[in-house]
């Protein structure tokens, strides 16, 4: 296929050309793996400055699109990859083989730096999704704290870049620019743009940025920094987001209400109790979804009001194409039962049908695909059975509907609600959260020219 790049890609690809550390916030949909591949193939083909290329994403990322995207696109051709996914002898004779880009999933790094024993020949890494090294404390972290010095180009690309708050910027530019611009210590970070928040006794569990912080966090990075929006650049189809609300009856009601006060219930006979907050949020939205485990991972229903809005809203699509974003892995087993025509995407095979229209109900996992998969050839219509906390996930799952190349002229997003319940909340905060990272988006924008005054482009 032809590649006909818009003017916010040529100037992406710029960026990662002219700055040999770059973070690219790129909202979800603008293309980032062509963009990145585009300024490889210059680095590597034409200019002659980087010989390999380690890419870190996560699993079925690495294993279908990147190789998905080296393949579709004519200027890239001449262009060599391995995958290097699956058991350890396979992973090991994908890095073996002397292509121009590596790819390994980023459960696979700490394992390549460490246990592998294989050269780590590479002068350049990217990292497709920085924000999965947004922790300081991770494994792939330190692993890649180690691998980090000998490289001398490194691209960070995310849609999310402080999914949870302005506290996910410091470990994802330690590894990009080992601390030069926020710090090498998480602890001195915290004491210059921080404040304590909630706190019980001396242990803090959140922090507040201090006045004129965010300015400050967005100075300091914007050197190497882009971000653009979807909006921006692309006539995106409208996107209509609603909620769907159902409601426990009152005995329902109760038992969720002895749960959430006492941290513990008898249900069916079953004593299902929580040892600390954590364990209650847990507990509270699986009864928001309809079924509990008990302390052996037995499951125990408790009510179907999300299945039954479920069968509504399916025979409402008339059969087009649907995507189900579940949450627990009970929730999966009741929605098969009801829905025996579901299918849950998993393999390549299952993506391809999906895109195909060959899946009218489709079930997701948000943990294990919401990054980077295309999947907006398939349909229009997304329904979250079970929320989750995470804005990172959140977003990335509803993109992969409401992105560039989907033909609808409307993507419609639903959310079963169980009112009353802690699904209410997880909805005020996955907005609270956005307007933090929307502030980020902003701060760092990238201010195209006008076609007219760009000049000759550099491809």
């Amino acid at each position: 296929m032809q590649y006909k790049p818009h003017d916010y890609q040529i100037y992406a690809t710029n960026f990662i050309l002219d700055h040999p550390i770059a973070a690219v916030f790129l909202q979800m949909g603008l293309g980032k793996s062509v963009i990145t591949l585009t300024a490889l193939y210059e680095l590597i083909l034409n200019r002659f400055d980087v010989r390999r290329v380690l890419v870190i994403a996560p699993l079925r990322v690495a294993r279908d699109t990147w190789p998905e995207e080296i393949q579709k696109w004519d200027h890239l051709k001449g262009l060599t990859f391995s995958v290097a996914v699956g058991s350890e002898r396979e992973r090991k004779a994908a890095l073996m083989q002397a292509t121009h880009i590596h790819i390994i999933n980023r459960e696979n790094l700490r394992w390549l730096v460490e246990k592998s024993h294989l050269p780590l020949d590479y002068d350049m890494i990217v990292i497709d999704e920085l924000s999965s090294f947004k922790s300081h404390t991770a494994l792939r972290f330190k692993s890649m704290l180690q691998l980090r010095p000998s490289v001398r180009r490194i691209v960070g690309l995310t849609g999310t870049p402080s999914s949870n708050g302005l506290m996910d910027l410091f470990a994802e530019f330690r590894v990009l620019d080992l601390g030069k611009r926020l710090g090498r210590y998480i602890s001195r970070y915290r004491e210059e743009f921080f404040r304590p928040d909630k706190m019980n006794g001396q242990q803090v569990f959140s922090w507040k940025p201090l006045p004129g912080a965010e300015e400050e966090i967005y100075r300091r990075i914007g050197d190497i920094t882009i971000s653009m929006k979807s909006v921006d650049f692309l006539k995106m189809p409208e996107c209509l987001s609603n909620q769907v609300k159902v409601t426990m009856d009152d005995t329902e009601c109760a038992v969720y209400d002895q749960m959430r006060k006492q941290l513990v219930i008898d249900l069916q006979g079953r004593e299902i109790d929580a040892k600390n907050a954590a364990a209650l949020s847990n507990k509270l939205c699986q009864m928001a979804n309809g079924a509990v485990y008990t302390g052996d991972r037995e499951t125990i229903r408790f009510h179907d009001r999300k299945l039954d809005a479920l069968e509504d809203l399916m025979e409402a699509t008339n059969g087009q194409p649907t995507l189900i974003a579940y949450w627990f892995k009970h929730d999966l087993q009741r929605i098969r039962e009801r829905f025996p025509e579901a299918r849950e995407l998993k393999t390549s095979e299952d993506i391809h049908d999906w895109n195909e229209g060959k899946i009218p109900m489709a079930l997701i996992h948000p943990a294990s695909a919401g990054h980077g998969l295309n999947l907006q050839a398939g349909g229009s219509s997304l329904i979250w059975f079970g929320l989750t906390w995470s804005l990172e996930l959140y977003q990335q799952t509803n993109a992969r509907l409401w992105r560039q190349g989907q033909k609808a002229e409307t993507v419609v997003i639903q959310h079963i609600i169980t009112e009353g319940t802690i699904d209410e909340r997880i909805m005020e905060a996955l907005d609270s959260k956005d307007k933090t990272q929307a502030a980020l988006m902003e701060a760092v924008r990238a201010q195209l020219m006008k076609p007219a005054s760009q000049g000759k482009r550099r491809m």
